[in-house]
């Protein structure tokens, strides 16, 4: 008797799963298909383009800070300030730690292919549900299939999301932010009173789970979904920052001049309102990973055929008391995810307040 049964996997896409069952004896075979698009060019050039582009950003932002005082705002060197990254390890170690987690999961995303022992896409019925081994290091799912494959392969989807929904957040933040604290009036009562509030009386999540139940899942709608309720934190901070910006001296003097709207937001206003929103961002991405979690677990997520670690999540649920390592893994992974971004947040924050760089002798 032959059986098919289409397999579940990560990162490329299932296939068909034709199992011959003879009595007690199995044996099994699989096709699998191509991997999709978004899988091999997409995800991969795209998490190569959002998290490069951040670090090079911050690290370039790094090297230089903001004359508060020069009119127009002058850019001087970091070196100035004596600040390196040794004496900034050594004064907070948690930094160190959150660097080192996010550039292993960075890797992770990139080179998945080649780093990951086994096709996530493989299924073993004969070896379901086995228990950490040499051969499996996490251990296998119900189907089978290596719980490390699926980890690696899914640390391209929560980086993905996350760093698409930051950038889109942090994008409409800086534009309806910047217009209604530097406008002010009519735009900003209809900005800050009733778009804002509008979106805070509703919980981001239900937000989420509203509009990808309408629009279907799917990682960009789940982008989008996301994006919808992460904007406004961002928007709020920007208008508090652009309104004690806009009456300072070199604002003005820049007006004088005759310079319009958009270049002294863009190159007077922007330049010196930024660091406390790198910081919102990089805070920002721990909330997005746990928000894609969070909505893979509920199945509003990526489809089946591709790991997440929420989904990952949501398939253990059965299994929780006799096979708990497949619930222990993702679960420790979303946590150390989090938690690095968290720290590198706190490191920045305290990097760029230049108080905190006085007191921790940097």
């Amino acid at each position: 008797m032959c059986v098919l049964v289409r397999g579940g996997g990560g990162g490329g896409g299932g296939g068909l799963l034709k199992t011959r069952v003879t009595g007690s004896r199995h044996e099994s075979s699989t096709t699998r298909a191509p991997r999709t698009a978004v899988d091999n060019s997409t995800l991969f050039l795209t998490c190569i383009f959002y998290i490069s582009g951040t670090l090079v950003y911050v690290l370039l932002y790094v090297q230089h800070t903001v004359d508060p005082k020069s009119s127009p705002p002058k850019i001087i060197k970091m070196s100035t300030v004596a600040i390196s990254l040794p004496r900034v390890a050594r004064h907070n170690p948690l930094a160190a730690v959150g660097i080192v987690l996010v550039s292993i999961f960075v890797i992770a995303a990139i080179f998945a292919p080649w780093i990951a022992p086994q096709d996530p896409a493989h299924i073993d019925l004969p070896n379901r549900l086995q228990s950490p081994s040499p051969q499996h290091w996490c251990g296998t799912d119900e189907l089978g299939r290596d719980i490390l494959s699926r980890l690696i392969w899914g640390a391209r989807i929560s980086l993905f999301v996350g760093s698409s929904v930051v950038a889109c957040s942090l994008l409409l933040g800086l534009i309806i932010g910047s217009l209604a604290g530097y406008y002010g009036g009519g735009i900003d009562r209809f900005v800050n009173v009733l778009l804002m509030n509008a979106f805070l009386s509703f919980p981001g999540i239900l937000i989420a789970i509203a509009f990808v139940a309408f629009r279907g899942p799917g990682i960009f709608n789940l982008i989008l979904a996301l994006s919808l309720g992460g904007w406004v934190g961002y928007a709020r901070l920007v208008r508090a920052q652009v309104l004690s910006v806009r009456e300072r001296e070199f604002v003005e003097a820049a007006r004088a001049l005759g310079a319009g709207d958009f270049h002294i937001i863009t190159r007077h206003i922007l330049p010196n309102i930024i660091q406390p929103v790198i910081v919102q961002a990089a805070i920002g991405m721990a909330g997005a990973v746990l928000a894609e979690a969070t909505m893979s677990f509920l199945g509003l997520g990526v489809p089946p055929p591709t790991a997440s670690w929420g989904s990952m999540l949501n398939d253990a649920r059965s299994h929780l008391f006799d096979a708990p390592h497949l619930v222990l893994f993702p679960a420790v992974t979303v946590m150390l995810a989090v938690l690095a971004f968290n720290f590198i947040g706190d490191a920045l924050r305290d990097l760029l307040d230049p108080r905190s760089r006085i007191e921790a002798g940097l």
